[in-house]
């Protein structure tokens, strides 16, 4: 069940707008809320995302957001839309090819022991448990890549940025946790820090082509204001 955008309180977060034109809207989702709709029926960013458009350009009726990525529900930054038809279907296929660079920045519990490396494993997906785990090859799971830099190391916590080489359900959380690295505040997978509801990985830059200007674009969203308790 979706809201209808026209009936979104006003007490939801307000959108911020990273990147916008006719074609494409990136803009900054905060962690805590929906990508889209599901069946808890709560409101979505893209709810706020058509409200926002419906309001500045005096739209009537249904205004078009085309979901092209998703972000979990507890992890903030970077997510671009699509406000053209058009638009949506070329994003949507520079995302099935791996073609947009997706860099993450994530505060994990433990220290790698490289400073950079690269993380490769083969991923199911537990539709039923919602959990995603590492099996022995490619007759049961998914190649999954991606890359890491130690960014800074503080007592027990690192910071680390990530570059997305694929796209799978909780790929960066089930890799890291498997190397003994769990992203704080997310249970699921072996952190033992609690936060409230979100987690510290974030979204941090997204370059992809322009879908009709075929340029390329890059949109970057700061830390959340709540990672500074981690004193990285």
């Amino acid at each position: 069940m979706n809201h209808d955008p026209a009936n979104v309180p006003r007490s939801n977060p307000k959108l911020k707008v990273l990147f916008e034109d006719n074609h494409c809207l990136a803009v900054l989702k905060p962690a805590g809320l929906l990508t889209m709709g599901d069946r808890t029926g709560d409101v979505s960013l893209v709810d706020l995302a058509r409200e926002y458009l419906r309001r500045k350009y005096d739209k009537p009726g249904n205004v078009f957001v085309g979901v092209v990525h998703r972000l979990d529900r507890p992890v903030s930054g970077v997510l671009l839309l699509a406000r053209t038809s058009k638009a949506a279907a070329r994003l949507s296929e520079q995302f099935r090819k791996h073609t947009v660079r997706k860099v993450y920045h994530c505060v994990a519990e433990g220290r790698p022991p490289k400073s950079t490396g690269e993380l490769v494993d083969w991923l199911v997906k537990d539709e039923a448990r919602n959990l995603t785990r590492i099996v022995p090859g490619a007759e049961e799971g998914k190649l999954s890549r991606l890359t890491y830099r130690c960014l800074k190391s503080v007592g027990p916590l690192s910071l680390l940025e990530i570059e997305l080489l694929t796209g799978r359900s909780h790929q960066i959380r089930v890799q890291l946790s498997s190397r003994g690295w769990p992203i704080c505040g997310d249970a699921k997978y072996g952190s033992k820090t609690k936060l409230d509801g979100w987690l510290a990985l974030h979204a941090a830059a997204l370059t992809f082509e322009h879908p009709t200007q075929h340029e390329p674009i890059t949109v970057t969203a700061p830390h959340p204001t709540e990672w500074k308790r981690f004193g990285l």
